[in-house]
């Protein structure tokens, strides 16, 4: 179980650094506009709020990385995945209600999932 659970929070931080990458530098590609259903002006108009979103997509796979690969402490390991996994799924929560439905299912699954298994795996 603790082995899915590395497997899952590690999907979940590569996941949201494609997101980084596509929204801090593909917005205005082909890959952008067809992934984001968007014209070239709106990529245009809003690129510069795009990279800011892949910044902090960048930050919260950056804390399941750290958490994963440099924290000993295990307590202290839980925590941190735990906010982190938390924060993206309130992130997607957010998204699916304002933006696109469909984030719940394309960032807020993974991330529950990840949760859910992390709590199995360090359930006492």
């Amino acid at each position: 179980m603790k082995i899915a659970s590395k497997i899952l929070v590690g999907f979940v931080a590569v996941e949201h650094l494609f997101i980084l990458v596509l929204e801090m530098f593909l917005w205005q590609s082909e890959l952008g506009l067809k992934i984001f259903k968007m014209t070239p002006e709106v990529a245009s108009a809003s690129a510069t709020l795009a990279k800011n979103q892949g910044l902090y997509n960048g930050f919260l796979a950056a804390g399941l990385i750290w958490a994963l690969g440099f924290i000993s402490d295990k307590s202290q390991k839980y925590q941190t995945i735990v906010f982190f996994l938390g924060c993206i799924i309130v992130a997607a929560i957010f998204g699916a209600v304002t933006a696109k439905p469909s984030i719940i299912i394309s960032q807020g699954s993974p991330a529950i999932i990840a949760l859910i298994v992390t709590y199995l795996a360090n359930k006492k």
